[in-house]
C-alpha cells in the first residue's frame, strides 16, 4: 500500500513540476496565511510569514510541500508533530487535549471553509496536526481533489455524505482518528476511487457491498469495531486489510476468484469454517494472514500455494488434520505460522485434538435456539413492564398533580435555572451548543435576571411619553434608569395568544443565553399577565443595556447627525455585525434567524464599538409558527436564513452610498448596482468619505460580497463566508494604508 501511494504522489509532484510554477494569486496567498493562523502557527509553517512570500518557489521540505500551476495551489501537504495517541483504545471525549490537539478556539468548520477557497487543489495531505472535531460536509467544495489524507488527527463522528459528490477522488485516507459511526453505503458513487483507508478508528456496524467499486485496489478497514460478515469485493482489488475487527461467518468463496489480490490480512476476527483453498493459490498472492480467528476443519492435503506466496499465518485457530506439504516451510523464502491449532505435526505448538472440538462446540451453542428464546422472552418482559410503569406514572400525574400551580410557579422561576421544558441541561449550558455563553465572565457581561413591573415603572416614570425612544415592528422602546443609576433601554413586545407559559419560558431561556460582545446585552425581562386571574402572559418587557452613541445610520453620510465614518471605521463595524450574525446562526442550537437587519439596528457605544439590537425576537412573534420543512428546519428558518444575508447586503450597500436614498430596496438595486461595477462610475454614487479613505481593492472586495448577498441569481453566502471576506477586505485596506505611510 505504501509503495502505491508513494508512486501516486511522485507522479503528481513531477507532472506539476514539469508544468512550471508561478507567483500565486493574492487570494491564494491570503488563504495560505489564514490556514497558518487556523493551525495555530505550527513550526513547520514558520516560513509562511507574509504576503510577499513566494509560496510556489519554496523548496519542498520533508514536512511541507506546495506545488502550483497557473498561479494556483494544486498540491498542499503538511505533516505536523502533534503527539500521536499510543494506541487505538485511548479515550477521546471530543474536546481539545493539551499538547495533542489544537486549542479550544479551533473551529474545524471555519478551517474547512477557508481551505475550500483553494478550489484547484488536487492533492491535500494534513497529517498529525492535532485537527479535532467532526469533519464538516462542506469538505466536498474541494471538488477537484484526487488525493485526500487526514490521518493521525482527532476527527470523530461520521464520514460526511457529501464526499460522495467528489467525483475526481482517487485516494481517501482518514487513518488513526476517532470516527465512530458506521461505514457509509455511498462509496460506490466514487467511481474513480482506488484507495480507501480508514484504519484504526472506532467505526462499527455492517459493511456495504464493495463489488461495485470497480476501480478500488486498496481497502484498509483494520483496527475498527466492524461486526458483519465479509461482503463481496471488486474484481480489481489488490490489497485487503480487515484485521482487528469482529467480522464473523465464513470467508466468502468468491474471494478465491480475485486474481489481482496480493496482500490479505483477516487476522484477529471471529471468522469460522475452513478457509477456501483457492486463497492460497491466487496467482499474485504474496501475503496471507488468517491468524487468530475461529477457523476449523482440515486443509486439503493437495493444497497448492501460489508461486509468489512468501508469508502465511493460520495460527491460533482450531484447524485439525495434517499440514499440507506446501505449508511445511521447506523453503527459506516462505514464512509459515501455524501454531496454536490442533494439527498433526510436531512443529510449532499444537493443542490436543479434544481442544479444537471443545472450543468449537460451546461457541456455536452459545447463541443456540434455547438461549436465544430465553433472551427474547426476558427482553419482551422488560419492555412490557416498562410500558406499564410509564402509563401508570402518566395516569398518576394527571390525576394528582395540579396544573394551575405548576404554571403559575413556572412563570415566576428565574431564567438562571439549569434546564427548560423541551431542552436538556446539556443543550442549554453545554459549550458545544452555546459556544459563547461560557465566556460571560471573560467578557464581563452581567447574567440575565427577572425584573418586576414595579422596577420598570419606576425606571420609566410609569412609561411616561418623555421616556419613549421610538416604536417599531417589535413594539415600543423606552429609555429608563434603574435604582442603582444604570441607564437601560426597555422594549415592550406584545405576545401572541397561542403561546403557553411553558412555551414563552423556553424561548426566554434561549434568549437569555445569547452573550456576545457585539450584541446589545440583554439584562433581563419581565412578563406581564395583563391583570388576568390565570396569569397568562400578554406582554414581555426586555431590559437591555443603553448604547449611547446613536446608530450606524447616523454616521454614514454628510447630512447625518453624527460624525461621518471613514472606510476603515465602516469596515470595522461591518465585521462586528458579521461576527454577531455568525454567532446567532451557528453559536447556539437552534440558531436565531430572521433578525430584521438594518442600519438603524446597529448601535455604537462610546468607544465606537458596534452592537446589534433587536436580535432573536422573531422566536416570540407570529413568523415562527410556520410548517416544518426538511432537515429539521422550519420553512421560516430556511427563508429567513437567506433573509439575514439579503438584509446584510443592503447594509453593505448603505455603507457605500450613504443614507440619502429614500426609495425602496428594489429601486436601490436597480439604480446603483450597475454603477458600482465600474470604478469610474462609483465616484458618482459612493460616499465621498468612503472614496477619500478606501483602497480600490478593498472596496471591490466588499462590493463583490454585497452582490452575492443581494442578487437573486446568486447563491447567498453564509455569514462565515461573509465574515471571512470582510476580514480579508480589512487586511487589504490596512496593507494599503501601511504602504502609503511608507511612501
Amino acid at each position: 500500500m505504501g509503495l502505491s501511494e508513494s508512486f501516486l504522489l511522485f507522479c503528481f509532484s513531477w507532472s506539476f513540476l514539469l508544468l512550471g510554477t508561478h507567483q500565486l494569486q493574492s487570494s491564494q496567498t491570503q488563504v495560505l496565511l489564514q490556514l497558518r493562523i487556523h493551525l495555530e502557527y505550527p513550526k513547520q509553517l514558520e516560513i509562511w510569514n507574509s504576503h510577499n512570500t513566494d509560496f510556489c518557489s519554496i523548496s519542498s521540505l520533508g514536512q511541507v510541500n506546495i506545488t502550483c500551476l497557473d498561479n494556483l495551489v494544486i498540491v498542499l501537504r503538511i505533516k505536523g508533530d502533534k503527539i500521536k495517541r499510543p494506541n487505538k483504545s485511548d479515550y477521546f471525549n471530543g474536546f481539545s487535549i493539551q499538547s495533542q490537539t489544537l486549542s479550544d478556539s479551533f473551529s474545524l468548520d471555519s478551517f474547512v471553509t477557508t481551505l475550500s477557497r483553494l478550489n484547484s487543489l488536487r492533492v491535500l495531505s494534513l497529517v498529525s496536526l492535532g485537527i479535532w472535531g467532526p469533519l464538516p460536509d462542506k469538505v466536498h467544495r474541494l471538488s477537484s481533489l484526487e488525493y485526500l489524507d487526514l490521518s493521525s488527527n482527532f476527527l470523530f463522528g461520521s464520514i460526511p455524505p457529501r464526499i460522495s459528490a467528489m467525483a475526481m477522488l482517487q485516494t481517501l485516507k482518514i487513518d488513526e482518528n476517532f470516527l465512530n459511526d458506521t461505514i457509509p453505503d455511498w462509496f460506490d458513487s466514487l467511481s474513480n476511487l482506488t484507495t480507501l483507508s480508514l484504519r484504526n478508528n472506532k467505526l462499527e456496524g455492517a459493511l456495504q457491498d464493495f463489488s461495485r467499486l470497480s476501480s478500488l485496489q486498496v481497502l484498509d478497514l483494520s483496527g475498527n469495531r466492524l461486526s458483519s460478515m465479509l461482503p463481496p469485493m471488486p474484481k480489481g482489488l489488490v490489497m485487503l486489510f480487515v484485521s482487528e475487527n469482529s467480522f464473523s461467518g465464513k470467508i466468502p468463496v468468491k474471494y478465491g476468484k480475485l486474481s489481482g489480490l496480493q496482500h490479505i490480512d483477516m487476522s484477529h476476527n471471529a471468522l469460522i469454517g475452513t478457509p477456501p483453498a483457492a486463497l492460497f493459490s491466487l496467482p499474485n498472492i504474496s501475503y496471507l494472514n488468517l491468524g487468530s480467528n475461529l477457523l476449523s476443519g482440515s486443509l486439503p492435503g493437495n493444497l497448492i500455494c501460489g508461486s509468489k506466496l512468501d508469508f502465511i499465518d493460520i495460527s491460533n485457530n482450531s484447524l485439525r488434520g495434517d499440514l499440507p506439504s506446501c505449508l511445511r516451510n521447506e523453503s527459506k523464502e516462505r514464512v509459515v505460522k501455524f501454531g496454536g491449532n490442533c494439527l498433526s505435526t510436531g512443529v510449532q505448538y499444537q493443542h490436543e485434538q479434544s481442544y479444537c472440538k471443545e472450543v468449537i462446540s460451546p461457541r456455536r451453542k452459545e447463541f443456540g435456539g434455547n438461549n436465544v428464546g430465553i433472551l427474547v422472552g426476558v427482553i419482551l418482559g422488560l419492555i412490557v413492564l416498562s410500558v406499564l410503569l410509564v402509563l401508570g406514572f402518566i395516569i398518576f400525574c394527571r390525576r394528582y398533580c395540579p396544573q394551575g400551580i405548576s404554571k403559575q410557579h413556572l412563570l415566576h422561576k428565574s431564567v438562571q435555572e439549569n434546564s427548560a421544558v423541551g431542552f436538556s441541561t446539556e443543550l442549554l449550558t453545554s459549550p458545544r451548543f452555546i459556544s459563547q455563553a461560557g465566556k460571560v465572565e471573560i467578557q464581563g457581561l452581567p447574567v440575565c435576571r427577572i425584573f418586576s413591573m414595579e422596577e420598570l415603572m419606576e425606571a420609566t416614570k410609569n412609561f411616561d411619553s418623555s421616556a419613549l425612544l421610538g416604536e417599531g415592528s417589535y413594539g415600543k422602546l423606552y429609555k429608563g434608569r434603574l435604582y442603582n443609576g444604570t441607564e437601560v433601554a426597555i422594549r415592550c413586545l406584545p405576545l401572541s395568544k397561542k403561546y403557553t407559559i411553558r412555551n414563552v419560558k423556553l424561548r426566554l431561556d434561549l434568549l437569555s443565553k445569547l452573550r456576545h460582545q457585539h450584541l446589545v446585552c440583554l439584562l433581563g425581562h419581565c412578563l406581564d399577565g395583563g391583570g388576568q386571574d390565570d396569569y397568562s402572559p400578554k406582554k414581555v418587557y426586555f431590559v437591555y443595556e443603553y448604547v449611547p452613541s446613536g446608530t450606524f445610520r447616523d454616521h454614514l453620510s454628510g447630512n447625518s447627525p453624527g460624525k461621518v465614518l471613514n472606510w476603515s471605521e465602516r469596515l470595522a463595524i461591518l465585521v462586528s455585525v458579521a461576527k454577531a450574525m455568525h454567532f446567532l446562526h451557528t453559536g447556539i442550537i437552534p440558531g436565531f434567524f430572521c433578525n430584521r437587519l438594518k442600519t438603524n439596528n446597529i448601535l455604537l457605544n462610546k468607544h465606537g464599538m458596534a452592537k446589534l439590537s433587536d436580535y432573536g425576537l422573531s422566536i416570540l412573534t407570529e413568523e415562527t409558527d410556520k410548517s416544518t420543512a426538511k432537515d429539521g428546519l422550519t420553512s421560516w428558518q430556511m427563508t429567513s436564513l437567506d433573509d439575514d444575508a439579503y438584509s446584510f447586503g443592503y447594509i453593505l450597500l448603505e455603507a457605500l452610498v450613504g443614507t440619502s436614498i429614500s426609495s425602496t430596496r428594489e429601486a436601490i438595486l436597480q439604480n446603483n448596482m450597475a454603477s458600482l461595477s465600474s470604478e469610474d462610475r462609483r465616484k458618482q454614487i459612493v460616499e465621498p468619505a468612503v472614496l477619500a479613505s478606501c483602497s480600490q481593492e478593498s472596496l471591490s472586495i466588499v462590493i463583490s460580497v454585497m452582490y452575492k448577498c443581494i442578487c437573486p441569481e446568486s447563491s447567498r453566502p453564509s455569514f462565515e463566508d461573509i465574515l471571512w471576506t470582510l476580514q480579508y477586505a480589512v487586511q487589504v485596506q490596512e496593507e494599503t494604508a501601511a504602504g502609503d505611510q511608507k511612501i
